[in-house]
């Protein structure tokens, strides 16, 4: 069909909404300027929409030109495992996958859970190579980068049901860690003291039981990072509540306690894509995190 659009246009429009501009997008890609250009108008004119807004400061993406780039980049990603996929296919088992393996999580579920998980991975696939990022667990967070196809696979909070709230992606829960209270060691009065927060801190899964605790003021301190609450809480400046395994280097002078019977509970998981899970690389990585141990804190949850 004359009017598909070609895996080097695909290539295109991904190197302008990553680089800002047609002319950072040619040196990228080893175009010139004006072929860049002409690309960018054919793929607008086959799709009925303008995909970038232009100035002299680059070329930004337009909401239509977003939503093109991620499902450029996730059917550029198909096209790359295309030969590795049919050399395993026509190997059968003998042949173990190969070539990189983009992967996001949380800061927490990247210390406690990628390490045995890659470890194992490893042992049974070693021609595959893990690209690891850390993104934060905030806005559209880290299945945010699935669904753009800038990973195959990351370890995302899941919504209340287990799910993501994200069109178009396919979720299972891992493990569900508990909410606890951290405050200063030998304070007599841990929920009397301000409350320190941090922007990762709350979601659909706390916030029904967030809105029923009466003893919980408004934040007087807002951090960016958790190890900055919890070094604010050590030293009797406020109290905090967090998820377990934030706790994993807690400072001294940390005392944790136990929020109660109701206390809230977030549920971690993978978030791939429906047609990267077919793929023999995801399905290796999502076996190697269902059989590697959890750390302490977390329990089990069937997917």
């Amino acid at each position: 069909m004359t009017d598909d659009l070609l895996p080097q246009e695909l290539r295109i429009l991904v190197a302008v909404a990553d680089s800002g501009g047609f002319t950072a997008a040619a040196e990228r890609l080893g175009l010139t300027q004006s072929a860049v250009s002409h690309a960018v108008r054919g793929c607008e004119r086959k799709l009925g929409a303008v995909l970038f807004e232009r100035g002299r400061r680059g070329a930004r993406p337009t909401e239509a030109g977003e939503r093109v780039a991620g499902h450029a980049r996730r059917i550029l990603r198909l096209l790359a495992a295309l030969p590795g996929e049919a050399r395993q296919a026509a190997g059968g088992a003998e042949a173990a996958p190969s070539g990189p393996l983009r992967i996001v999580a949380f800061r927490s579920a990247a210390v406690h859970v990628l390490p045995a998980a890659l470890a194992g991975l490893a042992a049974r696939c070693p021609g595959l190579v893990p690209e690891v990022r850390i993104v934060r667990d905030l806005g559209r967070g880290t299945a945010g980068e699935v669904a753009d196809g800038r990973a195959d696979l990351a370890l995302a909070t899941l919504d209340a049901r287990g799910g993501v709230p994200l069109p178009g992606l396919l979720a299972a829960p891992l493990y569900r860690e508990e909410y606890v209270l951290a405050h200063q060691q030998g304070h007599p009065d841990p929920r009397g003291l301000p409350l320190v927060d941090w922007d990762e801190n709350c979601g659909s899964y706390t916030a029904d039981w967030w809105r029923r605790q009466d003893w919980l003021p408004p934040a007087t301190i807002n951090a960016t990072d958790d190890t900055v609450v919890l070094s604010l809480a050590a030293q009797g400046l406020g109290m905090a509540v967090l998820p377990r395994l934030s706790l994993d280097r807690p400072p001294a002078g940390l005392a944790v306690t136990d929020l109660g019977p109701d206390r809230p509970s977030r549920q971690v998981g993978y978030v791939t894509t429906p047609e990267l899970a077919r793929t023999a690389a995801v399905r290796e990585l999502i076996r190697a995190l269902r059989a590697a141990p959890l750390p302490d804190g977390a329990a089990a949850l069937a997917g």
